[in-house]
């Protein structure tokens, strides 16, 4: 893929069945992405397995799990070209399970386009409190994703077929909610769609008379059309800082035969070009770059805002890992934090928060727990004045600046030099999997979950503190024996011993 267009990132969001995976995949088959037969093979095999109406789908669901569960569990990229831009488009899984992959797959992306179902019932279990409609249109704004365009799809299956009544309702409560979380509804352009049939995709569709197009007000400039590639085309490009040091967060480490260990990510500041000489934190790896490839084809530099691949020397796939940050070494590379200083904003938490919380953090790629050491000052979240010295508790809409720990090596950057590694989300599913205290008991299987948002809180790193030695090992302790018989559980030998952590200082 050449360099003469702007390459822009895409993730595409919404509730589980929503069609997300359908409309992608038409959009990257309509667009040249892939060809007839290949979609032929796919009809094929879909309707082999009873499942006729994922061809699409499949295109992107590549896991022999995903196509038969007929949901995405992972996130997938893809690659299209539009009149204006070259676009790389990552469709994010629906299900709640997977919600970390959902995470990882937004926070790479300009913009979001979240797709609702139009049928009957399913905009609205999408929009409840259990769905994804309202947390995936809440972390995309959370992760920095500001651009959004809404999809109304499945307007086939609305009552009746292709009904104006029903898109406007849609249209109605999805913008104001979004207007809610911090979105501007009159920038957001809303587009009834079919993924399976092509409705307003490429081309104004004859089923829809009545949608004369959308149109959308920003300060950079308006724009109007009627189709999604349309709207798609209707993005600003970010501003990409390409004269800081490197960044670049890994998204996943593959090891490729007869070529070696490829990490895989999005270069968010500087530049990578092969021959350069690299260095991982937090593992504090250095290694030479052997080449850059984006969407298998190789490039001289890669510039923020590229999804690549690079091959590098002598490096194991055990050495590096989700969440490592490549840096330059010879241009002020990146570092381990031992802790950091963070301006903390509670968006929606349950309860107080107080010193010794140890939720797990979003931050860039990396998912780790960091303890709240000290909460040093409540402030104004928004002029950041001065309101209270060391509170002893922070609770739903308060601001605070926080000394935070993280429970493993972790690699942060101040929000003011590198935004991108600089901002950080507390959340979990709702199903259960809550950040709780250290010693809590976790909650029974089954257990009814406690009401509130999925995300908590956002931190903004405003001083990071480098490790000044390596992170000592835990001690070994032995397991907890047995209520019944008295042994150490887990049974045998070897497995009796596993690492604890001493017990926290009262």
């Amino acid at each position: 893929m050449g360099k003469e267009k702007t390459h822009i990132n895409i993730v595409v969001i919404g509730h589980v069945d929503s069609g997300k995976s359908t409309t992608t995949g038409h959009l990257i088959y309509k667009c040249g992405g892939i060809d007839k037969r290949t979609i032929e093979k796919f009809e094929k095999e879909a309707a082999e397995m009873g499942k006729g109406s994922f061809k699409y789908a499949w295109v992107l669901d590549k896991l022999k799990a995903e196509r038969e569960r007929g949901i995405t569990i992972d996130i997938s990229l893809w690659k299209f070209e539009t009149s204006r831009y070259y676009i790389t488009i990552i469709d994010a899984p629906g299900h709640r399970d997977f919600i970390k992959n959902m995470i990882t797959g937004t926070s790479q992306a300009d913009c979001a386009v979240l797709i609702v179902a139009g049928g009957v019932g399913e905009f609205e279990a999408g929009i409840s409190s259990n769905g994804q409609t309202r947390e995936h249109a809440l972390l995309a704004y959370t992760l920095g994703v500001k651009q959004l365009i809404v999809g109304v799809n499945k307007m086939d299956s609305t009552e009746p077929p292709y009904s104006a009544r029903r898109f406007q309702e849609i249209s109605k409560e999805v913008g104001a909610y979004i207007k809610k979380i911090g979105y501007n509804p009159a920038a957001v352009a809303f587009v009834p769609i079919s993924g399976w049939h092509g409705d307003n995709m490429l081309e104004a569709s004859a089923h829809m008379p009545w949608f004369k197009g959308w149109k959308v007000e920003r300060k950079e400039g308006n724009a109007s059309g009627v189709t999604l590639l349309e709207a798609l085309d209707a993005i600003i490009p970010p501003s990409r800082p390409v004269n800081k040091p490197l960044r670049l967060p890994l998204q996943d480490v593959y090891k490729i035969g007869g070529i070696g260990t490829v990490p895989v990510g999005r270069v968010e500041t500087g530049c990578l070009k092969a021959g350069m000489v690299v260095t991982f934190a937090p593992s504090n790896v250095t290694t030479e770059v052997k080449s850059v490839e984006m969407h298998h084809e190789a490039l001289a530099e890669a510039l923020p805002g590229d999804n690549v691949g690079f091959n590098v020397k002598n490096v194991s796939v055990k050495d590096i890992r989700r969440g490592n940050v490549a840096g330059d070494s010879k241009n002020d590379p990146p570092m381990e934090a031992g802790s950091f200083l963070a301006q903390v904003i509670i968006l929606n938490h349950p309860g107080q928060i107080q010193a010794g919380y140890a939720p797990v953090l979003d931050c860039h790629t990396a998912h780790i727990a960091c303890k709240f050491a000290e909460l040093k000052e409540k402030i104004d979240r928004r002029s950041g004045k001065k309101l209270e010295d060391n509170p002893k508790a922070l609770k739903s809409g308060d601001a605070a600046l926080v000394h935070m720990v993280p429970g493993k090596a972790m690699c942060v950057e101040t929000f003011s030099e590198f935004p991108p590694l600089g901002e950080a989300r507390e959340g979990a599913r709702r199903s259960g999997a809550r950040p709780r205290r250290s010693g809590a008991r976790p909650r029974r299987s089954g257990a009814r979950p406690r009401r509130g948002g999925v995300v908590w809180c956002v931190l903004r790193p405003l001083a990071a503190i480098p490790a000044t030695s390596p992170r000592p090992r835990l001690p070994l302790q032995a397991a907890s024996p047995c209520g019944t018989c008295g042994r150490p559980w887990p049974w045998g030998s070897l497995s009796r011993w596993r690492r604890r952590r001493p017990p926290r200082a009262k």
